[in-house]
């Protein structure tokens, strides 16, 4: 089931003053509301998750002080908001944009729920670089993707990497996408490149019970990696 499904089968209520304090709730759920979602059905698990997902995306778009509709254009292609759904992603979203709550609070439920570095953490932190890209990444939104990634349980190195596949500030870059320094040997570029295929392919992350609103940013993803690798070859 996907997660707008999901999100329209449980009230209102509970989305905007539910355990986790959602966005008109004016603050993110205790610790103890927080273990007991986990304790939960994967259901309310994913609702609670969506939730904090829908409130970063919003807040992503507002940390420059412009949400333009391309940046909710993109959120809805990347989380997959089918047109009959639409009104309704759209009104969670410009409730999470009205929120008073810190978007710091919505980055640490999340990473609560599912773990800090776990790999759908990763998937939503590229959503939120996909949705800054869309117009012009602005200073502001660096600084608000790093405190997210930081709040999500990623190193400073791990960022990097990350933020390296969609802003690209050096021509380091394609190295630090592929993992491997500059100058390195074919044989080292290949290697790298065959063991980020091997993880990130969408086609494992599907087997892998990948929710299918991030499938779009593994192809986004697997597309940064093939294009870091047709530099370093091409360079070679």
């Amino acid at each position: 089931m996907g997660v707008w499904r999901t999100l329209l089968g449980t009230s209102v209520g509970l989305l905007l003053g539910g355990p986790l304090g959602a966005p008109a709730g004016g603050a993110a759920g205790s610790a103890a509301d927080l273990a007991a979602v986990r304790a939960g059905s994967p259901e309310r698990r994913q609702v609670a998750f969506t939730i904090a997902a829908i409130a970063l995306a919003a807040k992503m778009a507002r940390a420059d002080g412009d949400a333009s509709p391309a940046e909710f254009a993109t959120f809805e292609r990347l989380f997959r908001v089918p047109d009959a759904e639409r009104a309704n992603a759209a009104r969670f979203y410009r409730l999470a944009q009205s929120s008073t709550a810190g978007f710091e609070a919505y980055a640490r439920q999340a990473a609560t729920l599912l773990g800090p570095g776990t790999p759908v953490l990763e998937d939503l932190l590229e959503a939120l670089m996909l949705i800054a890209v869309t117009d012009g990444v602005h200073p502001a939104e660096l600084d608000y993707l790093g405190i997210v990634a930081d709040r999500f349980g990623f190193d400073p190195a791990a960022y990097h990497r990350i933020r390296a596949r969609y802003i690209a500030p050096s021509a380091d870059d394609p190295y630090v996408v592929l993992g491997v320094a500059p100058g390195a040997s074919p044989d080292v570029v290949k290697a790298a490149y065959r063991a980020l295929v091997k993880t990130y392919h969408p086609d494992r992350h599907i087997a892998a019970g990948t929710p299918i609103e991030f499938i779009r940013v593994a192809e986004a993803r697997m597309a940064a990696i093939n294009t870091a690798y047709a530099t370093v070859t091409s360079a070679a």
